[in-house]
């Protein structure tokens, strides 16, 4: 029996309907119960009835403010860091406290955690960054030691722009692209480091199962991209023009210098180590098929 927070999410949402298929999987939500699998936390409150989370197999926990939904104001930021800290130092102590905990713990983390890194390399051993959203994976990713030390086996998962048809980091783009202002954010030389949807699924599934893996895993596919050769491949796919520029003094007045800098104009070049070297087969290693596949997937909707 495995527990879900995020459960209702874009990624929760597309792990439990694949999960559901081989075991049985719990909700943690914290809006009202919509079936007998559902439970409800509020972490504002440090509310978690632990009492119904004995005897469970495993735990993924997706669940965070949004960080992408709107504008980094500094009640935003509160929240953002808040959902990620609290509500994960929460659920870990919660955890750890139980007679028969769970054996493993898949965390979400991202790869904001290495900053705005250039043209370097980043691997799982690579130093941790600067900036908002470094501050913020580094206290996600604390927040599970209450649960390391209770020998729960915790993964932490790295993950970079999920490609989802249900929308997220994607959706803005392809709107964009799909009236013909696609192309390069800034200079466009910045590094995008990206996973389709079904290999999150797969990274987590693979997470949960394999015991060698532990710590950081970075969750992104092995073929990491400059930010217009991403326009480029969208507006390919989407048989548009991708090379409309968006100066990024234009971004950070829409967004605020902090917003763009660190969301759209950072630069992370992340690969895939632990996955690859723990021998999970990427379904979707390249972009401009995993763009087809999402994109298709969408349409058909």
């Amino acid at each position: 029996m495995i527990l879900v927070t995020g459960a209702t999410g874009l990624l929760g949402s597309a792990l439990v309907a694949e999960l559901g298929r081989h075991t049985q999987v719990l909700r943690l939500t914290r809006r009202a119960r919509h079936s007998a699998s559902d439970l409800v936390w509020d972490p504002e409150a440090s509310e978690l009835d632990g009492d119904r989370l004995e005897g469970l197999d495993a735990v993924v926990h997706l669940a965070g403010e949004s960080i992408g939904g709107r504008r980094w104001t500094p009640e935003h930021k509160r929240r953002v860091r808040d959902s990620r800290g609290r509500g994960t130092r929460l659920l870990c102590e919660t955890l750890a406290a139980l007679g028969r905990p769970p054996r493993v713990l898949v965390s979400a983390s991202g790869v904001g955690w290495y900053g705005d890194r250039g043209e370097e390399t980043l691997t799982e051993e690579s130093a941790p960054g600067a900036g908002f959203l470094a501050d913020v994976a580094r206290e996600w990713e604390g927040a599970t030691e209450a649960a390391e030390r209770r020998g729960i086996r915790v993964v932490r998962l790295r993950s970079g722009i999920v490609l989802t048809p249900r929308g997220g980091a994607l959706e803005p783009m392809r709107r964009l692209t799909s009236v013909g202002l696609g192309g390069p954010l800034g200079s466009g030389r910045q590094w995008l480091s990206w996973i389709a949807v079904d290999d999150f699924v797969g990274a987590v599934g693979h997470a949960l199962s394999h015991e060698p893996l532990r710590g950081a895993v970075n969750a992104v596919a092995p073929g990491a991209v400059r930010q217009r050769e991403f326009a480029r491949a969208l507006a390919r796919v989407l048989a548009r023009p991708g090379w409309v520029p968006t100066p990024a003094i234009a971004l950070r007045l829409v967004l605020g210098r902090e917003m763009a800098d660190e969301l759209l104009l950072s630069s992370q070049r992340v690969e895939p180590r632990r996955l690859r070297e723990t021998g999970y087969g990427f379904r979707f290693p390249a972009l401009e098929p995993a763009l087809r596949h999402v994109l298709v997937r969408t349409a058909s909707r």
